[in-house]
């Protein structure tokens, strides 16, 4: 067996990598268009943006594939009070942060107290602590071949609840899918994310729901058993094209069932998950070629340092953006500086591009004092 300290390089650029392109994504320069391939797909359809979520969930799994050794070493209470443990404390950050920073302005401009009817209850952090808590329980009191089954059930299955108990002929529309109804009943509409448009209107809909949660299960189950085959299959070419043609295969299978099953990622749909989880065993291999059989690493330092604090560096930049702007409240700094300063410089897309990028190398900066003081931070 490899010792457990053995670690992938590629593996580690994959994360960091991901947890980048995610924050450029998430930081838009205010007062000026994005790119459209930095926006997420209107509704069905597939942009690089749509990538980012789900490859940090593959990314979750990958290091599970490390992490995970250590359970044999423990009693089964140790093991449930680790992973109930992480669960509920991303759970819980994920929540704070939507609440963050528990106050607001009235129209008189005086503070009042943020009330906790109107917070969004589920949403990324949240989506990761659920993903990592159900699927790390499967893959440890389950076999393998179970935790595959299960997770073609949950693919097939999630499907099937759209198909059932959606609006007939609105199955897969914003306001007629099971999941929408399924928020509303369990959460309430006060509780859900209200940044989609309907017709000139703000929509109570979750784009990380309870329902479209399930299949999401099953990126992080994939990033699991990639990185376990990599460990135990090496770095080699062979390793390399199987993990291309499983990769191709995932893609196949979302185009075809993209016919009847449209990729949709506010939905989640399976289609989505064989499509995202096929293009990231893809670049794992070509990571795996460029960084670990072309010894090609000097370009790699960069990512390395985004990935070795990836959850602590994400949370960060959620709350840089939120807590300056709280700095100016009269001002919109976020949106000031865009406007006076990047907008002037690259009008338009690229300005805006330039203010994402700034603000994720402010987020690397972050990292990169972390690092140099070897302060590692485990949620």
């Amino acid at each position: 067996m490899k010792p457990l300290t053995e670690r992938f390089l590629s593996l580690d650029v994959f994360r960091g990598m991901t947890l980048c392109f995610m924050i450029i994504v998430n930081s838009p320069g205010r007062g000026a268009i994005p790119f459209g391939i930095l926006e997420h797909a209107a509704w069905h359809g597939f942009t690089p943006t749509d990538l980012v979520f789900p490859s940090f969930l593959f990314a979750v799994g990958n290091a599970m594939s490390f992490s995970m050794k250590r359970f044999s070493q423990m009693d089964n209470s140790q093991v449930l009070l680790k992973i109930f443990k992480r669960t509920f404390l991303i759970f819980l950050i994920g929540f704070l942060i939507y609440w963050f920073p528990f106050f607001k302005y009235d129209k008189q401009g005086h503070i009042i107290f943020a009330s906790i009817e109107n917070t969004r209850i589920l949403g990324v952090l949240q989506r990761i602590a659920l993903c990592f808590g159900i699927a790390s329980l499967m893959i440890h009191y389950l076999s393998g071949k179970t935790v595959i089954w299960m997770s073609v059930l949950f693919l097939v299955g999630y499907w099937i609840c759209l198909l059932v108990f959606g609006d007939p002929g609105a199955e897969f529309t914003m306001t007629g899918n099971a999941g929408y109804y399924l928020d509303k009943l369990l959460l309430g509409e006060s509780h859900l994310y209200h940044g989609d448009f309907m017709n000139g209107k703000h929509i109570a809909f979750d784009p990380e729901g309870v329902l479209s949660t399930i299949p999401s299960i099953v990126n992080v189950i994939i990033g699991y058993f990639a990185g376990k085959f990599i460990q135990e299959k090496g770095k080699g070419y062979e390793s390399i094209a199987k993990l291309f043609l499983m990769g191709s295969l995932f893609v196949l299978i979302a185009i075809c069932w993209n016919a009847v099953l449209p990729i949709n990622k506010k939905l989640w749909t399976s289609s989505f998950v064989m499509v995202t989880t096929g293009l990231d065993l893809m670049i794992i291999g070509v990571l795996l070629y460029i960084i670990e059989v072309r010894q090609s690493v000097k370009w790699t330092k960069f990512f390395v340092i985004f990935g070795k604090n990836p959850l602590f560096i994400y949370i960060v930049s959620d709350l840089l953006l939120i807590i300056i702007d709280l700095l100016f409240p009269q001002l919109h700094f976020t949106k000031w500086i865009n406007v006076n300063f990047f907008q002037v410089i690259a009008p338009g897309p690229i300005g805006s591009l330039l203010f994402a990028i700034s603000f994720m190398l402010v987020c690397w900066l972050v990292a990169y004092v972390l690092d140099k003081r070897k302060i590692y931070i485990k949620v």
